[in-house]
Order: structure tokens, then C-alpha cells, then sequence
């Protein structure tokens, strides 16, 4: 998948697309369907499918001392959007530019002139340009306009009447609920990073872990949880099974969070290898023991309920 981080002088071939159009955190299933039929449009057109979304995210650009509300990466949707057939992705910068820009100019400079989009496909929430002044009726007028098409994606969802969303998953992984969030995103929520090299504490109780950092998402409830595992580099690239703590580890008073993942079965070196470690089910909250021997038993009991979570069809 081709990434470009512009919309000015844009090469002929990453012009001329579908392109799809919205912020697409954590590339739930309300997003796949946007995606799919901007896909589909592409298919029957014979030209790239493309989405344009915008980093960093606006509401970052507002409220840049807010808590992490993302549920992934850029790393992380970007790989999301290749997994859903996105052949390029539009990752325009959200500035003071792109925040003065009105409704008309946002068309007419970014879309028509700028990526030359043939067709545009948007949620049914879509607002867009200055103070989000532009809506559904005025992208609709204004592609008549400037002769590109435009689908508006209904609202998607389950038989509750709840629609997919990025808040509900937020909600979900807060409360510890990871079934819940996989559910409204058509697979388990992960988080990646980099294996960093850390106080080796683990190894001294029998519970050596890769530690990672969450690199500017929304945490999910402090706690304990079943995890999949997959190394994306090195000489033990693969999946594998395990458990995992995620929190702040007050047993010996640390504050920075961290998640510390032990791997079944596993003795290899990983230091500085790519995790993507997903939420496979919550065993119990992040708690302070009184001694290493309490906490050891626990980790053994938690790394039991972990492999009968995992071992489940369901997992």
C-alpha cells in the first residue's frame, strides 16, 4: 500500500481514486463497511481504492493535553487498511491549514484539485471543512458540482440498534470487556510495540516477560488478560500464546504503564522485536501483593486461567 503524506503535486498514478473519507480509529466494523464499498466502486471503475484520513487525529489538534483516546497507531491502521484492500492512503497532515480550510476550499483544493478523486464514499455522519460546516447535502451538491461521485454509507450495526463505533469499543476495553470490543471490531483489539529492554524482575520469579510500551492509545482497563502474540521480526517471528499484565505494577511501586507479556512455553531472546499483542480475555484486575511468594502464585493460577481461556473455542 502506497502512503502519501500530501495533497499537493501528488503523482498521476496515486491520483484518480474511490477514495474513502474518515478518521477510521481502530478500523471497526462501521469502517470496514465504508471501506468495502469504496472497494467495490473501485473494482467496478477500474481504479485505485484509497482512504484519506488525517494525522495527527483533529480532536488531537484541538485538545492536544487530552487523555490517549486513540485505539490504534498510525503503525497499527495503517496495516488495518492494507489488511482491508486499501490500495493507498491519503495521511494529511491536521494543521492550522487544514483547520482554516472552509467546506468549498476542502473540496476543491484537497479532493478535486489535490487528489483528483473520482468518487467519494463517507459514513453517514460525514462533516467536514472550517467548524465541520460542510455535511452529507453539501458534499453531495458540491461533487455535482465538481463531477466526482458520492455514496454515503448508512449507519451499521447489530440487532440492539447500536451502531459501531469507536466510542463503544473505547467502552468496552475500559471496563475490561475485550469480547465486546472484538466484537464491534471483527477481531481482537491489539497493541504493538517494540520489546524493551527492562528490569528482567520476571525472570527472577520463573515469569520472564516482553515488555512494551503503549505507544499513545486509549489504556484499557489496568488488569491481567489471555493473550495471542505475534512476533513480526527476528529469528522467532511467529504466534504464539500467553498472559499478560497491563498497568502500572504497584507491587514495587512503579507509575509509568507498561504491558509485560510471558509467553507459553517460550525461552527465546526478543529483545527489540515487534510485538502485536492481542486482548484475548480479561482474567482480574491489576492488584498490590504483599510479598514476591503471593504474587508468584498468583501468576501461576492467572497463566492456568489464561491457557483455558485461550484453549476455548471462543478464543
Amino acid at each position: 500500500m502506497r502512503i502519501i503524506r500530501h495533497y499537493k503535486d501528488v503523482p498521476d498514478a496515486a491520483r484518480g481514486a474511490v477514495v474513502a473519507i474518515g478518521n477510521f480509529d481502530g478500523v471497526h466494523r462501521g469502517h470496514q463497511a465504508v471501506i468495502g464499498q469504496a472497494r467495490a466502486l473501485a473494482a467496478d471503475m477500474g481504479v485505485p481504492v484509497a482512504v484519506l484520513v488525517f494525522e495527527p487525529h483533529p480532536r488531537q489538534y484541538f485538545a492536544p493535553d487530552a487523555p490517549f483516546f486513540r485505539l490504534s497507531s498510525f503503525r497499527a491502521k495503517v496495516g488495518l487498511l492494507a489488511e482491508n484492500g486499501v490500495d493507498i492512503t491519503y495521511a494529511l497532515p491536521f494543521d492550522k491549514h487544514m483547520a482554516s480550510l472552509t467546506a468549498p476550499e476542502f473540496v476543491s483544493d484537497v479532493l478535486v484539485k489535490g487528489l483528483g478523486a473520482v468518487h467519494v464514499v463517507v459514513g453517514y455522519d460525514f462533516c467536514f471543512g472550517k467548524g465541520r460546516a460542510g455535511d452529507i447535502t453539501a458534499l453531495r451538491y458540491m461533487g455535482e458540482m465538481e463531477g466526482f461521485g458520492v455514496t454515503v454509507v448508512s449507519a451499521q450495526g447489530e440487532g440492539d440498534g447500536e451502531v459501531f463505533s469507536s466510542t463503544r469499543v473505547r467502552e468496552a476495553l475500559s471496563e475490561g470487556r475485550v469480547e465486546d470490543a472484538a466484537r464491534l471490531l471483527g477481531r481482537p483489539w491489539f497493541i504493538e510495540g517494540r520489546v524493551l529492554d527492562g528490569d528482567k524482575r520476571g525472570r527472577t520469579i520463573g515469569f520472564p516477560t516482553a515488555n512494551v510500551q503503549l505507544d499513545g492509545v486509549v489504556p484499557p482497563k489496568f488488569g491481567v488478560y489471555a493473550v495471542e502474540v505475534e512476533i513480526e521480526d527476528g529469528p522467532h517471528k511467529g504466534t504464539y500464546k500467553g498472559v499478560a499484565n497491563l498497568g502500572k505494577r504497584p507491587t514495587f511501586n512503579k507509575e509509568d504503564v507498561l504491558l509485560e507479556v510471558n509467553l507459553f512455553d517460550f525461552a527465546g531472546d526478543i529483545y527489540g522485536a515487534h510485538l502485536r499483542v492481542s486482548l484475548m480475555g480479561f482474567i482480574r484486575a491489576e492488584q498490590k501483593f504483599d510479598s514476591l511468594d503471593a504474587l508468584k502464585a498468583q501468576i501461576a493460577a492467572d497463566a492456568d486461567t489464561a491457557r483455558s481461556i485461550l484453549a476455548s473455542p471462543a478464543a
